[in-house]
């Protein structure tokens, strides 16, 4: 019996082994002697063949060929070509290789905008985009001077079918002188591509230049080349900007709706599949996923079994209401891949959900969207609502938050979308000064934090606690003079004096802003600290403001040379400017108003409980803010300011406010504190120019007008010495000389 299975097994494995060296033979006799047409003969050295390339499996199929929506026909393989060539050219694209570092290394990081052709159009969206870089401190009029350059030509909208589309776009781009194949150039770009696929071609060969372009893909992106930018709409406010909608903290941080979406269904095409899904989702509950089929010409034509009861389940809800009050939003893709609905979902404070497989999202190499966003797969969809309902609160919380420091430090406006373009491609320039990951995703963000101050960021004041440190435990005074020293009993002697006194004081600047020479060096008063007088070149009145090297101190003690202040109250100032190192902290405090009537801002200097601003004349702050008010604020405002010879201590206080997003901190109230006038033998100080009130108004409403907004905030709070005015004795409060002033 063993005998026998012995001899059926090596009778089948005999069979197997004739089987397989026939067929390997019929193989072998077939690739020596290829059919005829054949354009593969035998490989040298009977080399075998490779293996096949398969499909991917995961790919969707083509769509057929479809006729666009105005009739036209197939679109050819060679049109397609044709089309595909101005993107795909330069894929290898990166800065070492098509940029060139050398003009901006020479003039530093400046942008030239190609004057406008004559007879050319420009979309709103694109005068907006221009705007904004020639409103900005990168801008220059010179080419000679420029690193990067910017075409005047519109290409934000690429869309052949668009009204906004610009024909003949790449014969204009080749005429012009400097574009040099596009090198340094850089292409803002919006919509590209058109019906049925809708490709990422701008429809022009871009050569080296660089894109910033809305809705591009991981495929197309080139990294750290090109910069993935938001899709805004045309109603996008250039400047300023609405603030996020989130107004206080709710614990927990849970809305009505868990997620919500309301938005066009596509029934055919590149776009459609991941829309078509949600009803698969859609509870009607706490899960609110509405499409319609109802846009576009022929939708009828098109629409499926379920239009009907979408349509009328779409319009049941109001997509204000829902965007409100849900804790998180769908943001799937649609034709393109960026959609509107990013953007406000991170205004509403409501956590984008994105289902967008392939999206480069915005300012990606500098963003952590992980912090703000949750990135989902358009595949795993009914996996989405389990997702985010196993977010712990404090997560919720944290990227509810983050979404509102995104909006308003990026997003908010075109002029902040721009910027941030701007900054990005300067960090990869002068990379030895480009600011981290935790500069770009902490408040205040990049655009505030400018690099060529320092590298460390223990020298700015926004990162002391994440460092783990202090500011230096002394202030240097910055006292500024404008009338000549008659009499050794002038009040800024006097201020001098009592200063020097405080145990904070490391050293007394006197910028010498008067028209008469500088005093004798036995002039001035004997101090216990070094006094040094610097004469203004151009004795203006933001020369007050400049970073001077002899600032060697974290905080800058700012003084008119007519203030009244003793040593005491210089050391409860300073020792409450060190738990906020970040603001402004001072005496004499004014507030701002909207005039109604006049519809404009006011100003008042009426003591109240109220306060927006505190005033440079008696004020401490980080010595940062000089280098801000300097190097990026305009030069149009800094002019006025010299041209008035008033209102810096309101620009300041505007800039602090638009930075840190908080009001000023007033200490202990001082009701005999007053702008007091000089004697009759000097010139009498300008609070008493009849004129200067009213510049101030006028003020108020030119700086609002640069910053697209108010940033002046409202406070009440007045921080006093410990037992300040309690029924005490005067022995036991450490600022007992204040309660006598």
């Amino acid at each position: 019996m063993q005998a026998k299975k012995r001899y059926l097994t090596l009778l089948s494995a005999g069979t197997c082994l004739a089987l397989l060296l026939y067929l390997g033979g019929v193989r072998l006799r077939a690739a020596r002697h290829p059919p005829p047409g054949s354009r593969h003969g035998p490989r040298p050295g009977g080399a075998e063949r490779p293996w096949p390339r398969f499909p991917d499996a995961l790919r969707p199929f083509a769509p057929a060929e479809r006729p666009g929506p105005e009739g036209g026909g197939r679109v050819s393989p060679r049109q397609r070509r044709d089309a595909s060539a101005g993107l795909y050219r330069g894929r290898r694209c990166r800065m070492e290789s098509c940029f060139d570092f050398a003009q901006c290394r020479k003039n530093g990081f400046k942008v030239y905008v190609y004057p406008q052709q004559k007879g050319e159009k420009i979309a709103e969206s694109y005068q907006n985009v221009l705007a904004a870089i020639e409103g900005s401190r990168f801008y220059t009029s010179d080419p000679g001077q420029a690193c990067l350059f910017v075409l005047s030509l519109d290409t934000l909208d690429r869309d052949q079918l668009s009204p906004q589309y610009v024909h003949n776009l790449r014969s204009k781009v080749q005429s012009l002188h400097l574009w040099n194949n596009g090198r340094n150039h850089l292409i803002f770009n919006l919509y590209s591509g058109t019906w049925p696929d809708y490709t990422e071609d701008v429809g022009f060969d871009i050569g080296q230049a660089m894109l910033a372009k809305a809705s591009i893909s991981t495929e197309n992106f080139r990294p750290n080349f090109d910069v993935s930018i938001p899709l805004f709409s045309k109603d996008h406010p250039r400047t300023g900007g609405e603030k996020g909608f989130l107004r206080f903290n709710t614990i927990p941080p849970l809305r009505k709706y868990m997620l919500v979406f309301k938005g066009k269904r596509y029934l055919t095409g590149i776009g459609s599949d991941t829309r078509n899904a949600l009803y698969h989702v859609h509870n009607g509950e706490d899960v609110v996923l509405l499409t319609t089929c109802k846009h576009g010409k022929d939708w009828q034509k098109h629409k499926d079994s379920r239009c009907d009861r979408d349509n009328a389940e779409y319009e049941k809800y109001d997509y204000r209401e829902m965007l409100h009050n849900a804790t998180f939003c769908l943001v799937p893709r649609g034709r393109r891949l960026g959609s509107f609905r990013f953007l406000e979902a991170l205004q509403a404070a409501c956590v984008p959900v994105m289902l967008s497989n392939g999206w480069e999202l915005p300012f990606s190499e500098v963003i952590d969207w992980n912090q703000a966003a949750i990135i989902g797969d358009e595949r795993l969809l009914l996996q989405i609502p389990s997702t985010i309902r196993s977010i712990h609160q404090d997560k919720i919380l944290a990227l509810r938050q983050q979404t509102q420091f995104l909006w308003e430090a990026y997003f908010s406006s075109v002029e902040k979308i721009v910027l941030t373009t701007l900054e990005i491609i300067q960090d990869r320039i002068f990379k030895h000064i480009s600011r981290n990951s935790l500069i770009w995703n902490k408040h205040p963000g990049g655009l505030f934090v400018l690099p060529q101050y320092s590298s460390y960021l223990g020298d700015f004041p926004y990162y002391y606690a994440n460092l783990g440190l202090k500011p230096l435990s002394t202030f240097t005074a910055v006292i500024h003079a404008v009338t000549p020293l008659v009499s050794q009993s002038q009040p800024v002697l006097k201020l001098l004096v009592a200063v020097a006194k405080s145990q904070y004081c490391a050293q007394i600047i006197v910028l010498w802003n008067c028209d008469k020479p500088l005093p004798a060096k036995h002039r001035w008063p004997a101090t216990s600290v070094p006094v040094i007088v610097i004469e203004g070149e151009s004795k203006v009145m933001s020369s007050r403001f400049l970073p001077y090297d002899n600032i060697v101190t974290d905080a800058v003690l700012s003084l008119d040379e007519d203030t009244v202040l003793s040593t005491t109250e210089v050391d409860f100032a300073f020792t409450v400017w060190q738990s906020f190192p970040e603001r402004i902290v001072g005496y004499p405090a004014r507030s701002h108003f909207w005039d109604n009537t006049k519809e404009r801002w006011g100003y008042t200097s009426k003591w109240t409980n109220d306060y927006s601003m505190v005033l440079t004349g008696a004020a401490i702050y980080h010595k940062y803010y000089h280098y801000l008010y300097t190097h990026y604020l305009p030069a149009s405002l800094k002019n006025m300011v010299d041209q008035l010879a008033n209102c810096e201590d309101i620009l300041m206080n505007f800039l602090v406010s638009a930075v840190t997003k908080l009001p000023p901190i007033k200490v202990t109230q001082k009701k005999q504190y007053k702008e007091t006038m000089m004697g009759q033998t000097s010139r009498a100080s300008r609070w008493a120019d009849p004129d200067h009130f009213a510049q101030r108004q006028s003020c108020m409403n030119t700086f609002a007008s640069w910053f697209g907004y108010m940033p002046l905030i409202h406070s009440q709070m007045r921080l006093d010495p410990v037992l300040f005015k309690d029924q005490v004795s005067i022995l036991r409060k450490k600022y007992r000389d204040i309660e006598r002033l």
